[in-house]
């Protein structure tokens, strides 16, 4: 009798499942969820199908007690577990998706918020396979959002991680038995068990692929990718590219691979929130970053030795162009294409170079009429070989530029913020020279005046700093400031120290001799410790943000360049880096603590190795950004 019942259950099973699979209706699969706080946006990501009747019936209702909003998307399905994702901060509190219905098929979204929040500016959209449902006020413009693909900052308002709690099913146990087998076959929804998880949010772009070419690599992810300006850096010769607010995954972090025989490119998680693209080649000056019409793969390549014709399948047209004046400062320029777009950015000191690669057409007459009396009537398009445009923006030489394309890829914007006017004089004064992006390793630092740099040595005199091994800090910071000094000054650098000798100066001494010298930039030597002996590496701190730049380029010349881990950057308050009024960085050279770096800080060739790299971060500072 039991076997009769199993083998009629398991007819029911199949015989209902054949008759739902006939019967069923066209249904949007949701194969994924993605809550991206940076944009305010849910991005619900589903496999190819014809219905378009989702979002047209979408509703959302309102509910109080608490504050909610709920909206159900009719003919829907989702693949994953459900949703419960709970926020520390913002009007959004808490978000949950799942399958409110089986026959008929129905998802339901409801969302939590401050009793402040205004649920009417929730926009529904549709985008290819996404249903994008944002949350920020305002109207929606003809584009989604706008994306930042370039920017020339190292450093933004918007970069940021948070933690967030996921709550996610706890997997059904047993599921061999008969009664488990009729509730899947029936998509029974029962209350399940759920786990709690904190995890580190990052919002932007999850890289998960590289694939080397010929002459450059192909990154792969999802999200939306931003390249910040490129780093030039020597021995050997490198660009380096940072993606902020990106996460690699663990599978191809700090792996070599190699381009061509004479190139190879890694990459690895920089900080908690960027990654880091070394390509080491002695063609820096002609490896450009080139966009994907929907922003989410990436080629970094040689666009000299690129065959164009390979990045597009379909031609555009430039239709529309319009300029929008932000503030006193920044003005944006905004292109219409009919067509998505692929495009490269190209950053000299000078100038900003935007490749239109699949662009055929554009009128000379309605861009220049949108460009006039701004910072953009000065540009010029040329046409490329076979098929594109070259779009060349002059730039003053501090001037701050951004690139963003649209969520269809059919908009490009640029933004340019210029440098603040200064006071007029009464004596015209001569224009400094123009600074090329790509100086090579022995092409003096090109500017107006000569630039000033403090070299702080850590500790002195009375104070020994930190101890090891009857070693004293004091004596290696010194050591080390004076090799720096000496190759700085070689290369046409005004240098003041500190102390050139064994002696003690206060920390407020210090700041008082650097604000009276009123130099460029700031730099203080130290030797850690800790009382883990086992602990190494090097690490660099900051606490202005003005400072960030010249930490990260500074640390990024020294962690290349020492056999020691790299600690990373730190924003500290250190008494130095925190009164100075110059851009101010704390290098710490390694553990004094470590008998093994310890006998390496001491000798010869990790105390030049050292001096060099940090010079040479010096140097690559004022030829990029100063």
């Amino acid at each position: 009798m039991k076997k009769l019942f199993i083998i009629f259950t398991l007819f029911l099973i199949t015989l209902f499942t054949f008759v739902q699979k006939t019967c069923a209706e066209e249904m949007y699969k949701f194969t994924s969820a993605n809550i991206d706080t940076s944009n305010s946006m849910i991005v619900l990501t589903a496999q190819d199908t014809e219905t378009g009747t989702v979002l047209p019936e979408v509703k959302l209702v309102k509910m109080e007690n608490p504050s909610r909003a709920y909206f159900d998307l009719d003919s829907s399905i989702i693949t994953f577990p459900k949703q419960d994702w709970t926020f520390n901060s913002g009007h959004i509190k808490q978000i949950k998706i799942n399958q409110f219905s089986i026959n008929p098929n129905k998802v339901r979204v409801v969302m939590y918020y401050d009793n402040d929040f205004d649920p009417d500016s929730i926009k529904f959209l549709k985008f290819k396979n996404n249903v994008i449902i944002k949350f920020k006020n305002g109207t929606t413009c003809d584009n989604p959002y706008f994306h930042n693909t370039y920017r020339d900052e190292h450093s933004s308002s918007s970069d940021f991680y948070e933690y967030l709690t996921v709550t996610t099913p706890i997997p059904v146990q047993n599921q061999d038995n008969i009664a488990a087998q009729i509730q899947e076959a029936f998509n029974t929804q029962v209350e399940q068990a759920m786990a709690k998880k904190e995890l580190k949010l990052n919002t932007k772009y999850y890289l998960n692929k590289i694939t080397p070419r010929q002459n450059g690599v192909l990154l792969n992810g999802f999200g939306a990718v931003t390249i910040e300006r490129p780093m030039i850096l020597y021995n050997p010769t490198r660009i380096v590219y940072d993606l902020p607010n990106t996460l690699v995954d663990m599978g191809i972090r700090n792996k070599e691979y190699r381009i061509n025989e004479t190139e190879t490119v890694k990459i690895g998680q920089f900080s908690v929130n960027k990654a880091r693209i070394v390509i080491t080649t002695d063609a820096v000056k002609d490896y450009i970053p080139i966009y994907s019409s929907d922003n989410q793969s990436l080629i970094i390549a040689n666009y000299k030795k690129t065959n164009n014709s390979t990045l597009y399948n379909t031609v555009s047209n430039a239709v529309a162009y319009n300029k929008e004046k932000i503030n006193d400062l920044t003005t944006s320029m905004i292109w219409k294409f009919d067509t998505p777009i692929v495009h490269g950015v190209d950053r000299y000191k000078d100038k900003i170079i935007i490749y239109l690669y699949n662009v055929s057409k554009y009128n000379d007459a309605n861009f220049k009429s949108a460009a006039a009396n701004s910072v953009f009537s000065e540009s010029t398009v040329d046409l490329m070989p076979k098929t594109g445009l070259k779009l060349t923006i002059p730039l003053e030489q501090d001037a701050i530029a951004s690139t963003y394309l649209g969520a269809d890829g059919k908009s490009l914007k640029i933004t340019v913020k210029e440098v603040k006017k200064k006071p007029a004089v009464a004596a015209a004064t001569k224009p400094a020279p123009a600074v090329i992006l790509n100086p090579s390793s022995t092409t003096p630092v090109t500017t107006s005046t000569v630039k000033k740099v403090v070299i702080d040595a850590g500790h002195g005199g009375t104070d020994a700093g930190a101890i090891g091994g009857g070693t004293y800090e004091k004596d290696i910071t010194l050591d080390v400031a004076k090799r720096v000094e000496d190759l700085l000054k070689k290369s046409g650098f005004a240098v003041l120290m500190t102390r050139p000798n064994d002696a003690y100066v206060s920390l407020q001494d210090r700041v008082a001799m650097s604000e009276n010298y009123n130099p460029d930039i700031f730099v203080s030597i130290h030797v850690n410790s800790s009382v883990r002996p086992e602990i190494t590496g090097v690490e660099t701190h900051y606490y202005h943000q003005e400072s960030m730049t010249l930490a990260q380029t500074v640390h990024s010349s020294l962690a290349s360049a020492v056999d020691s881990p790299n600690r990373g950057l730190f924003k500290s308050k250190f008494y130095v880096i925190n009164h100075t009024t110059a851009p101010a960085i704390l290098v710490e050279i390694g553990f004094i603590s470590n008998s093994a770096e310890r006998a390496q800080l001491v000798g010869e060739k990790r105390k030049q190795a050292t001096a060099k790299a940090i010079a040479d971060g010096v140097k690559n500072y004022f030829k990029q950004y100063r």
